[in-house]
C-alpha cells in the first residue's frame, strides 16, 4: 500500500499510516480488502468500512498524531468471529465521547454512528498514545 506500512499476522492487520484525513480512504480500502477475502460481503463490510473511517476521522479532526507523525489502525476476528477495529493517536486533551448532534450540525455524529452499527466500544490510554476499540459483529 502506497501510503501506509501494513504487518499481516496470523489472521489480524497492523497499519501505520499518515496522520492525514485522506488516509481514511486507504485504510477503508485495504478493510474492504481483507473482509472479501475472510469471505464477508455487502452491509457487513460497508458497516466496517463507515466505522473504520469514522475512527480515523475523528484523530485527525481531534487527537494528536503518534511520534511518527502517523496512527495505527488495526483489525482483526476475535474468537466469537466479531471483527475488533483499533485506532490508535496521540491522544487529545479530551477523551473520545459521543454526542447529542442537532439535526442542522454538519459534524458530531461519528461516534453515535459507531454506537448504532458496534456490538460495543471502548478506550484506552497508555504512555501518551489513546486506542479506540471497536466490536462489530459480522
Amino acid at each position: 500500500m502506497g501510503n501506509g506500512r501494513v504487518r499481516t499476522e496470523s489472521g489480524s492487520v497492523n497499519m501505520r499510516v499518515p496522520f492525514q484525513a485522506p488516509s481514511a480512504s486507504a485504510v477503508r480500502a485495504h478493510l474492504k480488502t481483507w473482509l472479501s477475502g475472510q469471505g464477508y460481503q455487502g452491509e457487513t463490510v460497508d458497516d466496517a468500512r463507515i466505522v473504520i473511517s469514522e475512527l480515523v476521522g475523528n484523530s485527525v479532526r481531534h487527537a494528536h498524531p503518534l511520534p511518527g507523525n502517523d496512527l495505527i489502525v488495526a483489525w482483526c476476528l476475535d474468537e466469537e468471529g466479531a471483527l475488533v477495529i483499533s485506532v490508535s493517536d496521540g491522544g487529545s486533551a479530551t477523551s473520545p465521547h459521543a454526542v447529542e448532534a442537532s439535526m442542522s450540525a454538519v459534524s458530531g455524529r461519528g461516534l453515535s454512528i459507531v454506537e448504532a452499527l458496534a456490538d460495543r466500544w471502548w478506550i484506552e490510554d497508555a504512555r501518551g498514545r489513546t486506542t479506540v476499540h471497536v466490536r462489530m459483529p459480522l
